[in-house]
């Protein structure tokens, strides 16, 4: 997807054009919408109190959220399942600086506004899901050039999806399940999952793979199925010797194609590794591609947003993870001093890069090997139960917690990881926990500002993207607390950042939005993983899951900084001494607890 840092620039000098005059169109644009819907639960008409007109009043209406809280000025209407009804809500156009709208879970019905782009032209997240939308999908969508996230599943949504939708280069997230579409899929969404198409029998094209054929008369009919009863004998017969004769050299020839990066850079074996650790003497290429079997797809053991890993076994039989950098547009110099400056970052809760390799466009990247994999593996490993004890989860979100806080308020420059997943923290033969991939988004997209989120044009993993992200475009300390707080949810839960197995069948959320769900029905408990209850370790269990919940919730102020969520969990766990040597000095801190941002260095 394209980047988005270069049009960042371009919103927000057009929104803060409109600022002086934003507020009044801002209200009169919540008092049109609360005028065109019919909220039959009250919820509007009892939040939405228009009476009270000191500075930032609007901010606390329900599903308002504004740019500051006291400027009355719209950044995105949160309005989902609140019963509301009625045709798409008029007067948007008034709120002149929004850039997310979530009408989802409602009863909303009728067709999109055919003018929908000039409505509410600087959204970059559009959710209408779950409702009763119905009519085509304007093609004016394409005009919305800003949109990251455009869901429009389970409606009545007919005809065809427009191809112009293919201009939407931005999109990260796209959902027409469950409408009555049909017909082809243009071929830019095609990379998509199926799951985002389920539900229309008319779709056609990948990623579904069907399409309706023309219907053939009785004769055409007759005369292929007498061709094919005299044929048949001889195509089986060719298959089989075809299959058996082929089978080999074409699984060989796929490799190869998988592999053709790795056989372009045989004639540079001679290039030295740069080693910021020596657990070898002299480490050149061609020992990197010897301990990998030429970068060989069997020896894999991890693939994402920054590259992909393989296992490197050297002579003595010791191991380690050669990491396969994505694209990046660095300069030779400027990535060696990169790899420098994070080579001299070491904790024990880190995993420590030990050197790295530039052979013609490759960058490669050499770690120390961590042989139990990922947290996300120990926890969610496919048809196998967890089999980790709760003082052992405890320790790993402690650890965890140690070497991120360590990155945000210790470490020299201080680093935003801006991908916090269960995935980057990985376990060594003790199950000690180290954070993974910290430091490599700017690599992915030197044009980033120092408070860039982007890899690639996309958000981090999802489930752990925080709230603000998809308005705001900027990564910022709290934003990894968000992410680090799932994780912590997945440790205590053990469930899935997407896809709880335990919430209803109507429940459609991530896992932080399921249990925002169960402490507001004071049912937080029912959350916590069944296999880690009456084993004297309840207490324990709530006070962790409340550090998650605080970590995550959706206004990014009121979340701890990362030092105080390691103090938090510390405390916790302080009758099972885990505490170690290296604990954390008190990091300086501005007057609202906030690491200062000339201090940060998102690497």
């Amino acid at each position: 997807m394209t980047n988005l840092c270069a049009p960042l620039g371009v919103i927000l000098l057009l929104l803060l054009v409109s600022a002086c005059s934003a507020s009044e169109s801002d209200i009169q644009c919540l008092r049109s919408v609360q005028q065109s819907v019919i909220d039959s639960s009250g919820v509007l008409n009892s939040s939405w109190n228009f009476n009270n007109r000191t500075a930032g009043f609007i901010c606390k209406f329900t599903g308002v959220e504004c740019w500051h809280p006291d400027e009355d000025r719209v950044l995105s209407l949160r309005l989902s399942n609140l019963g509301l009804q009625g045709l798409f809500p008029r007067g948007l156009q008034n709120c002149t600086s929004m850039t997310g709208l979530d009408l989802s879970s409602n009863n909303f019905a009728g067709p999109i506004p055919a003018d929908i782009s000039r409505e509410v032209p600087y959204l970059t997240s559009l959710d209408l899901s779950y409702n009763s939308f119905s009519g085509g999908l304007p093609p004016n969508i394409s005009n919305m050039t800003y949109l990251n996230t455009l869901n429009l599943q389970h409606n009545q949504f007919s005809g065809q999806i427009p191809l112009q939708f293919s201009l939407l280069t931005r999109l990260t997230a796209f959902n027409v399940a469950d409408n009555q579409l049909s017909g082809p899929i243009p071929s830019k969404l095609q990379n998509l999952s199926a799951s985002n198409f389920a539900g229309n029998p008319g779709l056609c094209e990948s990623p579904l793979d069907r399409c309706q054929a023309s219907s053939k008369s009785k004769n055409t009919s007759a005369i292929i199925g007498a061709i094919v009863g005299v044929v048949v004998v001889i195509i089986i017969v060719v298959i089989v010797v075809f299959v058996c004769l082929r089978k080999l050299p074409a699984k060989k020839a796929k490799a190869d194609e998988d592999n053709k990066w790795a056989k372009s850079i045989k004639g540079t074996k001679s290039i030295k590794v740069s080693m910021f650790e020596n657990p070898v003497s002299k480490m050149k290429l061609s020992d990197l591609m010897k301990a990998t079997n030429q970068f060989s797809n069997e020896n894999i053991i991890g693939t994402g947003r920054t590259g992909t890993m393989y296992r490197a076994v050297l002579p003595d039989g010791s191991f380690l993870a050669v990491k396969r950098l994505q694209d990046s547009q660095h300069s030779e110099s400027q990535f060696t001093a990169e790899m420098k400056t994070l080579g001299q970052v070491r904790h024990r809760n880190l995993v420590p890069l030990l050197g790295f390799c530039i052979a013609k466009r490759e960058k490669l990247l050499v770690y120390k090997h961590t042989p139990k994999g990922s947290l996300y593996d120990q926890l969610h490993e496919e048809g196998k139960d967890c089999k980790m004890d709760w003082p052992l989860r405890l320790r790993i979100g402690i650890g965890a917690a140690k070497g991120l806080a360590y990155l945000h308020h210790t470490c020299n420059p201080r680093i935003l990881h801006r991908n916090i997943s269960s995935k980057c923290i990985l376990l060594d033969e003790d199950y000690e926990p180290k954070i993974s991939d910290f430091g490599l988004a700017r690599l992915m997209n030197p044009l980033d500002t120092h408070l860039s989120t982007f890899v690639n044009g996309e958000f981090g993993d999802i489930g752990y993207v925080a709230p603000e992200y998809g308005s705001t475009l900027v990564a910022t300390p709290k934003g990894d607390v968000y992410s680090f707080g799932v994780v912590l949810l997945e440790l205590v839960t053990g469930e899935r950042p997407t896809q709880v197995s335990n919430a209803p069948d109507n429940f459609r959320g991530n896992l932080a939005e399921w249990i925002t769900y169960l402490s507001n029905n004071s049912i937080l408990q029912d959350s916590i993983d069944k296999s880690l209850i009456g084993k004297d370790a309840d207490s324990e269990l709530m006070q962790f899951l409340k550090v998650a919940c605080s970590c995550t919730v959706s206004t990014a102020k009121e979340r701890p900084t990362m030092f105080e969520v390691y103090q938090l969990l510390r405390a916790i766990g302080e009758k099972y001494h885990f505490s170690a040597g290296d604990d954390l000095m008190l990091p300086p801190l501005t007057t609202d607890g906030e690491t200062p941002d000339e201090l940060i260095v998102a690497m």
